[in-house]
């Protein structure tokens, strides 16, 4: 039974296992989707979905707890001018989780956590690099001069 157990540890102490989710959360609200462990990924979720309802408070108060928290101040810029105005409307649920296989060296399971919405910008984007990539000739065998 797991009576009373509210965290998992990954393995780390106190200290380094903060470190590690803040990372984690920092890396998820720069980038919209990070690949990582399910244990990381359950823990992830709460911290990031905190992040997004301070920034959809918008006040100096809530700015000041997002940028003790998060590590990069650009990220907390993007928290509250695109992020929190994207999830106005939403109360909660603002991450998935997607199980994604797993890991070829210790064969720890992975998921893929993104914010909702950021497929919508994936698929723009590779429109855009098959839009932009030039055609390439086909490729020549090799000439023998005989």
């Amino acid at each position: 039974m797991r009576h009373r157990k509210g965290y998992r540890k990954l393995g780390r102490q106190p200290a380094h296992r903060r470190q590690t989710l803040r990372n984690l959360v920092t890396n998820l609200l720069e980038r919209e989707r990070i690949t990582t462990t399910v244990a990381k990924a359950k823990e992830l979720r709460p911290l990031a979905e905190k992040m997004i309802t301070l920034g959809k408070r918008d006040t100096l108060h809530a700015r000041r707890q997002a940028a003790a928290f998060l590590l990069h101040p650009p990220v907390v810029k993007k928290l509250f001018a695109t992020l929190a105005p994207r999830f106005a409307s939403r109360n909660g649920g603002y991450t998935r989780m997607v199980r994604a296989g797993w890991r070829r060296g210790d064969a720890s399971e992975l998921a893929v956590v993104e914010l909702l919405g950021s497929e919508l910008k994936l698929k723009v984007k590779k429109k855009e690099r098959k839009a932009a990539a030039p055609e390439s000739p086909p490729a020549a065998g090799p000439e023998t001069g005989k």
